[in-house]
């Protein structure tokens, strides 16, 4: 009955002082009706809908908040790496140029044999890399995109933990472990870029998701402009992290240092004449040790830089899958997972890659030490090696922008202009001996810093992006990460093992690797411009009757083993592989449910 017709309010009825004159009911009954009428009243006003409720205006906002969800993932991470390899390399700087003064060792260490520990330092940090390949895949796959970040970063804050007290038994394991985990770091890093821009491209588009259907794939290189802008993004915070690195021995190191006039008083030959790692310097570079209470203050200050990097990529990164996309992922069999990063060299695109790969490596080596120690230090002194550093930082931070004219150029553009910035540079560089001790043209080596931090950059977006959109199944990019990486730290260890060759030794490797690796490029584009298919491992389908996840499973206590034997047996026969395209399912009832599926309790789409 409409509350008009007993002479009512709303807020009357709320406050059961409402005036009933329907004829046919006394006072008593009219009272009970409008008591259940305001009852009813008040229960809709609670529980109904709310009236100004607009269900596109809510699912917008929704979907902004997803979106701005994942743009803070993909600062947390960029800020998290940055600020990890940051206290990595300016713990690893300082801690290298203190050892090798001669009185600093005589005076702290004794006959301890430091110089020793450091070369055995150095060799587990890019030796045990090498064997990264066998398990990266697994520990990704076993942790999650998001806990492997994790795990890694809390290895290099224990490398950093160790040299509080250093010696032999804290240094050397702790580089170790740290070589085993260079790779699923960067790797876990590249995988969880890559998929933040697919998710951003999915909130971004989920009116066409819901037209398409949730088992429908969006049309390949869809995420491709958002991978562009996120590379940009975090190859721009990473390459600060030289910069960073910079800190400890501009505002604490370059106060107790000797000029270049006493390190660099037996130093003859630069450049392109130089051979090894500034041979004729000094013994001692130190004018005076530094107390060991400063050195622990600046010990502490890297640790917890370390240790607020662990925080950020715990507390601020959201997983890269859902829980049942990470179930599928792992329920391919982890001999598959050891096997998969093998197989996919079957596949051209990776093969011409490769040289690629190892430039990429070979490039930031040289950078940091052929460079800067060879063309910078032995001419202009220690005390401006954090400067040229700083310079190159800064000039491949700003040019990671330049990633985002993929935007509007062929993919091929940043990689081929990157590359020949570089063979400019290399082929200067063998006709440049400067002389020793002479500042009058420094800005030189600032500016070729500079310029070689943009060839960096170009290489470093470029590749990663081009993995990005020629592997973008999510079965797929670890592997493909933990390829690029591998090979990365394949290059680092050669340049580590040639580390006294002669400079122009040095620079024919760089620029051959150079001439291949962009001929190689060059040569897969045109490939695939021309219509070859690639050739690409199968991943198996996830098997989710495996122990530990049988919590997915619906369980019937009371069903007997006879019963379960016949509720199979009449699919037995269309459960039988059928050989069709990578990722399409079986047809008809007898389909096996999916993860979700299984976690929502259904049994299959025969259901919806």
């Amino acid at each position: 009955m409409a509350c008009a017709k007993y002479h009512c309010s709303h807020a009357a009825l709320s406050t059961r002082r409402c005036v009933c004159v329907h004829p046919l009911l006394d006072e008593p009954e009219c009272a009970l009706l409008l008591g259940h009428l305001g009852a009813l009243m008040l229960l809709d006003e609670l529980v109904g809908a709310y009236p100004n409720y607009n269900e596109e205006e809510e699912e917008r906002r929704y979907y902004r908040r997803k979106r701005l969800g994942v743009v803070k993932n993909v600062l947390a991470a960029s800020t998290g790496g940055t600020l990890t390899y940051g206290v990595y390399l300016g713990l690893l700087q300082m801690q290298l140029i203190l050892h090798y003064d001669e009185t600093y060792r005589e005076v702290k260490y004794g006959n301890m044999g430091l110089p020793d520990i450091d070369s055995k330092m150095l060799m587990g940090i890019n030796v045990t890399p090498i064997a990264a390949l066998l398990y990266t895949p697994v520990l990704i796959r076993f942790f999650g995109t998001k806990w492997m970040m994790f795990l890694a970063v809390g290895i290099y804050a224990l490398f950093v933990s160790t040299n509080y007290w250093e010696r032999y038994y804290t240094l050397v394991p702790s580089a170790v472990a740290l070589g085993m985990a260079i790779v699923p770091l960067w790797a876990s890093m590249g995988n969880y870029i890559t998929r933040m821009s697919q998710k951003y491209y999915e909130y971004s588009h989920y009116k066409e998701q819901d037209e398409q259907g949730p088992q429908q794939r969006p049309p390949r290189g869809s995420h491709a402009p958002y991978l562009l802008v996120f590379q940009a993004i975090f190859y721009s915070f990473f390459h600060l992290s030289f910069a960073c690195a910079q800190l400890p021995m501009v505002y604490f190191l370059n106060h107790y240092l000797y000029d270049l006039n006493h390190t660099l008083f037996n130093v003859k030959s630069c450049g392109t004449k130089s051979y090894g790692i500034l041979n004729g310097f000094n013994k001692t570079v130190l004018r005076t040790l530094p107390r060991s209470r400063n050195l622990i203050v600046v010990e502490s200050v890297l640790m917890a830089v370390a240790f607020l990097a662990m925080l950020l990529v715990l507390g601020l990164c959201g997983a890269a899958y859902r829980p049942t996309e990470e179930i599928d992922l792992r329920s391919v069999g982890w001999g598959n997972i050891f096997q998969l990063p093998f197989k996919h060299v079957r596949d051209f695109r990776l093969r011409h890659l490769v040289p690629f790969f190892i430039y990429s490596g070979f490039e930031v080596l040289f950078a940091c030490t052929g460079f800067t120690l060879g063309y910078g230090v032995c001419s202009m002194g220690l005390e401006r090696l954090a400067y040229l550093l700083i310079a190159y930082s800064l000039g491949a931070s700003a040019a990671s922008v330049l990633g985002l004219l993929g935007l509007w150029l062929p993919r091929s553009v940043p990689l081929v202009a990157g590359a020949g910035l570089h063979l400019l540079l290399t082929l200067s560089l063998f006709f440049w001996a400067p002389a020793p001790r002479v500042l009058q043209h420094s800005w030189i080596f600032y500016f070729v810093a500079a310029l070689w931090g943009v060839g960096s950059a170009l290489n470093k977006t470029g590749l990663s992006t081009l993995l990005g959109i020629l592997y973008e199944d999510k079965e797929r990019q670890d592997f493909i990460f933990t390829i690029y990486h591998w090979w990365q730290a394949v290059a680092i260890f050669v340049v580590y093992l040639g580390s006294s060759l002669p400079m122009k030794a040095k620079l024919a490797v760089l620029l051959v690797t150079l001439v291949a690796a962009a001929t190689s490029y060059l040569w897969m584009e045109n490939k695939l411009q021309q219509g070859l298919v690639p050739r690409q491992p199968r991943i198996p389908k996830p098997q989710h009757k495996v122990r530990g996840y049988r919590y997915l499973e619906e369980d019937n206590s009371d069903e007997s083993d006879v019963e379960g034997e016949q509720g199979q047996g009449d699919c037995a026969e269309e459960e039988a592989p059928q050989a069709g395209p990578l990722g399409a399912e079986p047809a008809g009832p007898c389909r096996r449910p999916c993860p979700y599926e299984q976690a929502l309790g259904g049994d299959g789409p025969e259901e919806q």
